[in-house]
């Protein structure tokens, strides 16, 4: 036998509830216990509601709520009503969910509690005995619903859905009155096509909405008699709706009339006093609803318009290089910031080596300090500034420089504001070469994702924030961004939402990167590769305004990716080696330890941890002896190559100095001397090449060395 057919016999209906829909399926049973005939249907959530005493729905609905939330049984009592607002009879109900998160389903039983012994209280009673706990019961449930819409739509959706406590209302409208017209926004309980004709209407049309509308005052009309005399033009229009009773409610707020709300009911309806208040508060809550949703819709539109107007459209023809763009904002307010990105094309000339530099474009992320309009305001005119800047022919560093000399200059003029400054990646792009430089002012640095998925953060040399201070020098940083890699820049709210800080905020994303796929040419889809960095901070899309998560909107999100495309033929590369290059000038000796953690990102997956910690101990100690020993730079470039379990790492200091490095003999106490030593020891192989101007010191690694010793050690 079926489940149903078992429960039925000992009068157990079912119910399936899906939260998702807002429908609620009840078997034959469940349906005669409901009051309906004795077939399988299914209802809207307001139809349920309407089954229910409202005082009862009240508090199984938050029973529900808390049993889908923990994943528990549900257990309550219900009392039935029939059209006429009696008690048919009271069902108990079990119910428990199934599936996760917000759109899980609920499944459960339903089965009629005995009635009262004759003579203790009546087998029926009345909702009217109730009133004032159902009018309170309803009230609360319909200000809920009415407070957490957001939107014009879902005002007129719940509106649609509110069950009256004893007085159903079969059809509902919604009227606004715009310069001198009366126009239907909203309806339910209509065919489609029905309420054509009031779409639109003269405020002067001897018409019940139009009244309302212009005195303030409502319009009850308990019979067609009374709705035929008092509007002899508009009621042969309406008597073919079979309605009984009408009630038009004037929607007030904030002390004037923005339109009219009518109830039409099958039944005759008296208009009780406790009626009215009903419907008069209703209508009072549908206004402020209204205006709510009003304010928000505008300011979403002032949104759209200000990022329209301030977000650039990347230019997608760059030859071979792919570029995609991201902005997503704050959820307070009006959802602007100073978070900033653009493209710029950059005029013609000829680079340091003499090429020319045509087709060159400049890349630019930014953030002003705060989040309100002001921010926003700043953020604009420095990005004119910044466009300006590089149009003229300025290089990185100039741009940078001017652009702070701005900034400080309008935090001067205004004495009564407070001063804002704006940190800034500004990078100059050569496609043909793919040659990156890059001025950095307090912005986080640049990341590359490398042609096997691997992702380098890379330190850039920079300076202090845009404003701080008029005339601040911005080092440059040049970069090589080989094909099949793609560079990320972002602002701080990329990293740092959600309690991370730089660290662990990289961590996060390093996941979703290095997890992204590639398609058959070796180049992933960098627009889903955006749509999922931003997915991985502030999740769906469908969470940006509303639902659980957004407390996660913390900070305005500006994304930048750009992609060096492998030449036309080539496709995937198998093994493609990782490759690092990093310059540390005289004056910067701090930036050894950035060398080391590069070097270590590098060897992320390489399984002998005393090899991964020697190379970082010789890198250390090679790039010492070029500050110390010689008057220029090093440069630092280190390559892992070949297929896992036989790759080899190759890392090369070079300096301008000519002269050779020679053996030392330090003793116990000495604090250097041991350069080459440590080679001798610790390298796979390693040597000298003397170069045009200076020389380079190099090492090797093997993977397959390492494995055969530990297969060595294990056997011994």
């Amino acid at each position: 036998m079926r489940t149903e057919d078992v429960l039925a016999a000992v009068q157990t209906g079912l119910w399936y509830w899906d939260t998702a829909s807002r429908t609620v399926t009840f078997d034959a049973e469940g349906a005669r216990l409901m009051g309906l005939p004795p077939t399988r249907v299914e209802l809207t959530e307001s139809g349920v509601r309407a089954r229910f005493h409202a005082v009862d729905w009240v508090e199984v609905q938050g029973i529900i709520s808390l049993a889908a939330a923990e994943g528990t049984l549900a257990e309550a009592r219900l009392r039935v009503v029939d059209e006429d607002g009696r008690v048919l009879r009271t069902v108990r109900s079990r119910t428990r969910p199934y599936g996760i998160g917000p759109a899980a389903r609920l499944v459960g039983t339903l089965e009629e509690v005995p009635a009262p012994q004759p003579g203790t209280s009546a087998a029926r009673s009345t909702v009217t005995g109730d009133w004032r706990r159902n009018r309170e019961a309803f009230l609360l449930d319909a200000g809920r619903a009415l407070a957490e819409a957001r939107s014009t739509s879902e005002v007129l959706r719940v509106a649609a859905t509110l069950s009256m406590p004893g007085f159903e209302p079969s059809g509902l409208a919604v009227f606004v009155g715009e310069a001198g017209r009366v126009k239907l926004i909203g309806q339910h309980g209509y065919a489609p096509g029905d309420m054509d004709a009031f779409m639109d209407q003269p405020m002067g049309a001897g018409a019940p909405a139009a009244e309302v509308i212009r005195t303030g005052r409502a319009v009850y009309l308990p019979s067609p008699e009374d709705y035929r005399r008092r509007f002899p033009e508009i009621y042969p229009m309406v008597e073919r709706f079979g309605r009984r009773s009408w009630a038009f409610l004037p929607m007030i707020n904030a002390g004037q009339t923005i339109g009219a709300w009518m109830a039409g009911f099958s039944v005759p309806v008296s208009f009780t006093p406790d009626e009215r208040s009903v419907l008069a508060t209703v209508a009072r809550m549908l206004a402020q609803a209204l205006g709510r949703a009003s304010v928000h819709e505008s300011e979403r539109e002032l949104t759209v318009g200000l990022q329209r107007s301030m977000m650039p459209t990347v230019q997608p023809d760059i030859p071979g290089m792919t570029v995609a763009a991201r902005y997503v904002p704050t959820g307070g307010g009006l959802e602007v910031g100073g978070d900033w990105y653009d493209m710029i094309p950059l005029p013609g000339g000829t680079s340091e080596d003499g090429a020319s530099t045509g087709g060159r474009l400049a890349l630019v992320i930014g953030d002003v300090q705060g989040h309100d309009v002001r921010a926003a305001g700043l953020m604009g005119q420095l990005r004119i500034a910044l466009r300006a800047y590089a149009s003229e022919g300025h290089h990185a560093d100039a741009v940078l420089s001017r652009a702070s000399r701005f900034l400080a200059g309008i935090n001067g003029a205004d004495e009564d504001a407070d001063p804002r400054f704006a940190t800034c990646l500004y990078i100059e792009v050569y496609p043909s070469s793919g040659l990156l430089v890059i001025a950095r002012a307090g912005h986080p640095d640049p990341a590359i994702r490398l042609s096997d998925g691997t992702l380098l953060v890379r330190p850039t040399a920079g300076g202090l924030p845009l404003g701080i201070v008029p005339d601040a020098d911005y080092p440059t940083t040049r970069i090589v961004l080989e094909p099949g890699e793609t560079m990320l820049v972002c602002t701080d709210g990329l990293i740092e939402t959600g309690g991370h800080d730089l660290e662990t905020g990289w961590t996060r994303l390093r996941q979703i990167i290095e997890d992204h796929g590639t398609g058959p040419d070796g180049a992933e889809d960098l627009e889903q590769l955006a749509d999922d960095l931003v997915q991985a901070v502030h999740g769906p899309p469908s969470h940006y305004t509303t639902g659980p998560l957004i407390d996660r909107r913390e900070d305005d999100i500006a994304l930048l990716l750009l992609r060096r495309d492998l030449p036309v033929g080539t496709g995937a590369v198998p093994c493609p080696p990782r490759r690092t290059v990093m310059s540390i000038a005289q004056a910067e000796p701090e930036r050894i330890a950035e060398a080391r953690h590069q070097l270590r990102e590098l060897l992320h997956d390489w399984p002998d941890e005393e090899q991964r910690d020697s190379a970082v101990l010789m890198v250390s100690e090679l790039i010492t002896n070029v500050l110390v020993h010689t008057d220029g730079d090093a440069l630092l470039i280190a390559e892992l190559s070949g297929t896992p379990g036989t790759r080899c790492l190759r890392v090369s200091v070079a300096d301008a100095s000519d002269e050779l490095p020679h053996r030392r003999h330090p003793g116990e106490m000495a604090s250097s001397g041991r350069g080459l030593v440590l080679l001798e020891l610790l390298a796979g192989a390693w040597g000298v090449d003397p170069q045009g101007a200076g020389k380079s010191i190099w090492f090797e690694l093997y993977e397959a060395a390492a494995a055969a010793e530990a297969r060595f050690e294990a056997v011994t």
